[in-house]
């Protein structure tokens, strides 16, 4: 099937029919990817079905939302086979949310905005289509090492010892953020330049209405000297537009005492009092804190034309930039 596309399903950027230079670099090794994999969408038959069930298997990344390992041979992606290691997880369109063949775009809006927007190193990602022409979400590996092998990586979830069989089916929202810049102090030793790129998609998620930022969906990840740092962020989406949920995942807050500002008490909801109790609590002084909340106060001029050329429809664009303007209302007061 031929797609109509007039901006890049990678950057968002206008005038491109297929992934930009630009894209093609940061996402797929500058090789010429297609914007339209091999195969027709899953649950088409049952072969198909039978070739992506056995594919997921062999995805080690957990989460709810299925995942699929593709592996990038010479311009072409696939399916791994057996004993394969991919360098790409695809994200199909899920089967049990509200608006589902909008999450895929949605997550990639959010993840492209993070990024170019806010400057937030997000692991390398786009959009691409099924055979028929419906939207999938791949992202680069960023946990693999040029000669295959990978790098360490812990989520949060295990660094805070929190497991299903010590805590339940919702162990990985059992914390507060306070506590996982508590966890990053103690096992980063430049902690204090990973605390405020911490600090920074905390805000972006409240601004944002990612309501799933959970336990998992933070990590440290090696690097070459050894040491442990924040790895690029991942799984960012405006939860809002699919389900009903809170401002934030975890059960605590923000705060390990249910510590809330007066503006928070009298208004329900966030206020930038409150993330800045938070960056004083981290060790972080007035002006820094005060700089690092700044973008998100202000009128960010790219980020209306981002959602415009984003593949929501019309109706979820509207909704997506409502959001943020009501959140950045909380912020500002």
């Amino acid at each position: 099937m031929k797609l109509d596309l007039k901006y890049c399903p990678g950057t968002l950027a206008e005038g491109f029919t297929t992934y930009s230079p630009t894209c093609l670099r940061k996402v797929f090794r500058n090789k010429k990817v297609s914007h339209i994999l091999p195969y027709p969408k899953p649950q088409t038959n049952d072969e198909m079905e039978e070739l992506f069930m056995e594919n997921r298997k062999r995805i080690s990344i957990s989460g709810v939302q299925e995942k699929l390992s593709l592996l990038l041979e010479k311009n072409q992606l696939r399916l791994t086979k057996e004993g394969e290691q991919g360098g790409y997880i695809l994200k199909p369109i899920p089967r049990d949310l509200k608006k589902i063949d909008q999450i895929p775009a949605n997550e990639h809006l959010t993840m492209q905005i993070a990024s170019q927007v806010y400057g937030i190193n997000t692991a390398a990602n786009a959009l691409i289509f099924f055979a028929d022409g419906t939207p999938a979400y791949i992202t680069k590996r960023f946990d693999l090492k040029e000669n295959g092998a990978k790098w360490g990586v812990e989520d949060f979830a295990s660094l805070a010892g929190k497991t299903k069989d010590n805590f339940g089916a919702n162990y990985k929202y059992e914390f507060s953020y306070e506590e996982v810049g508590e966890l990053i102090k103690s096992y980063v030793p430049t902690w204090r330049i990973e605390l405020e790129k911490y600090f920074t998609v905390l805000i972006f998620n409240y601004l944002f209405s990612n309501g799933d930022a959970h336990l998992k969906n933070f990590s440290l990840m090696e690097t070459q000297r050894g040491d442990y740092i924040l790895s690029p962020a991942y799984d960012l989406i405006n939860t809002r537009l699919h389900v009903d949920d809170t401002d934030f995942a975890l059960n605590k807050g923000l705060f390990k005492d249910n510590f809330h500002s007066k503006r928070q008490e009298s208004s329900g909801h966030v206020h930038q009092d409150d993330f800045v109790e938070l960056g004083k609590r981290m060790g972080m002084n007035d002006s820094r804190i005060k700089i690092l909340l700044a973008p998100f106060l202000s009128k960010q001029p790219l980020i209306e034309p981002l959602i415009r050329h984003s593949f929501l429809t019309d109706t979820n664009k509207k909704s997506y930039l409502q959001m943020i303007n009501t959140k950045r209302n909380f912020l500002i007061k």
